[in-house]
């Protein structure tokens, strides 16, 4: 791995919570993600599934987690079972856990063999009344292909189709929303090195320039600096682009007198920071760009005032729409009559605005986390309205990453990189 070891306490900790919320007599499993084939005998490249990473820290294939709480054998409370690594697999594919740096990386003691699973559970399944499955919850997941974890859930039904399942999701959704110190910190380093990015490319971007060399600027800065590469698919949208929502084929080039949408962010250690930033081609804005500009980012100054513990999603959405109704009429993108015949179900502000202001961060981009009840300390959301205007081959959005607080204005993870106009311009003039 390219990041600097973390402090194992971390997966410990979040065992401990899942755990604690598990029904008596359950057993949990968790498994790593495949290697994808793209064709031939050629892979991507391997990402973790989120919530091993989160309960055991392991970044490898092949691995499973196993939490039983009430097993009779005191050792089988935690296992980790990793897939033996031997002399041929250094040789080829570089080296893998072994038993003590799994424990290390992990906390748990007991690491049995892959190949050995099947003979432990089938001693330990029989004690526990409930097993906890793992699928993915997310809302906006599009769940087409079969997953590694599907495929053992679908073998475990078949083996023991009289248990009770249950789903660990409807723990892990609400656990991962609230971020420990630990995971704070590492989300800050991700934003840190996008910092480095983005100063980059403010010195880096002129005239015709191609949307593919500023994310290539990105990404060297991002590798540089122990980050695996984008935390997402980046999005560097010049001129009509910058309208499209998830634009990223990257591939015209910057004109004169246009903006820059880059959407654009690092991962570190598997955790995800999430930036967006406006910028003028030529290093000047147009005093119609600096309208919209200054109306988007009054809009997210006072959205961020709201983004503490205690605050209810609907009526922070509903205040964000009144914002930036607001910021609309003043632009004249808006006006009364439009105010008139709007409804509840399609405001007049969405023609302008049409995605949602924040969203949870951590170990993924659109990371689980409650999104119904009071917003709490310690969730890290983003916030990032924008203001969208086809006929005018302008879009313009920004974001930063926050860590709520109970009592005060949410901490900034992203408050040392340039936001405002004037400081933009002077660092792409100097």
């Amino acid at each position: 791995m390219k990041y600097n070891p973390i402090n194992p306490q971390l997966f410990i900790e979040n065992r401990k919570r899942f755990t604690n919320q598990m029904e008596a007599h359950s057993i949990a499993f968790f498994n790593s993600n495949d290697i994808y084939l793209t064709g031939a005998d050629s892979t991507l490249p391997f990402h973790q599934h989120r919530d091993i990473f989160y309960l055991s820290g392991v970044d490898q294939e092949e691995s499973v987690l196993v939490l039983f709480p009430d097993a009779k054998n005191p050792n089988h409370k935690e296992i980790l079972f990793t897939k033996e690594t031997s002399e041929l697999i250094a040789i080829w594919e570089g080296e893998k856990l072994n038993k003590k740096t799994a424990t290390e990386t992990s906390g748990i003691q007991t690491i049995y063999w892959l190949s050995e699973m099947e003979t432990v559970l089938k001693d330990l399944i029989p004690e526990a009344k409930n097993i906890y499955i793992n699928q993915n919850p997310h809302k906006r997941a599009v769940l087409e292909m079969e997953t590694r974890e599907d495929r053992f859930v679908k073998k475990l039904k078949e083996e023991y189709p009289n248990h009770n399942y249950l789903k660990a999701s409807d723990i892990l959704f609400q656990l991962r929303g609230i971020k420990s110190q630990i995971e704070i910190d590492l989300i800050q380093q991700a934003c840190n090195i996008t910092k480095k990015g983005f100063d980059r490319v403010l010195n880096f971007v002129k005239p015709d320039v191609w949307e593919y060399e500023i994310e290539a600027e990105m990404m060297h800065e991002f590798l540089r600096n122990k980050s695996k590469g984008f935390a997402y698919t980046p999005i560097i949208a010049s001129g009509y682009s910058a309208c499209v929502l998830h634009y990223i084929e990257n591939n015209k080039q910057c004109k004169s007198g246009d903006l820059i949408l880059m959407d654009t962010a690092a991962e570190y250690a598997n955790y995800s920071s999430d930036l967006t930033r406006t910028i003028p081609v030529n290093g000047k804005y147009t005093d119609r760009q600096k309208a919209v500009y200054q109306s988007v980012l009054n809009v997210k100054k006072e959205a961020t005032k709201m983004l503490k513990e205690g605050t209810l999603w609907t009526a922070y959405n509903e205040e964000v729409g009144k914002l930036m109704t607001s910021e609309l009429l003043s632009l004249k993108l808006l006006d009364k009559a439009d105010i008139q015949n709007q409804t509840k179900e399609k405001p007049a502000y969405k023609k302008y605005f049409m995605h949602g202001t924040s969203h949870h961060l951590g170990l993924d981009t659109h990371d689980y986390g409650d999104f119904e009840n009071e917003m709490k300390a310690n969730m890290v959301l983003t916030v990032e309205p924008g203001i969208y205007i086809p006929k005018e081959n302008l879009g313009i959005r920004l974001e930063d990453d926050l860590v709520l607080q109970k009592n005060a204005e949410p901490i900034n993870l992203m408050r040392d990189i340039p936001i405002e106009i004037e400081e933009i311009e002077s660092i792409m003039n100097a």
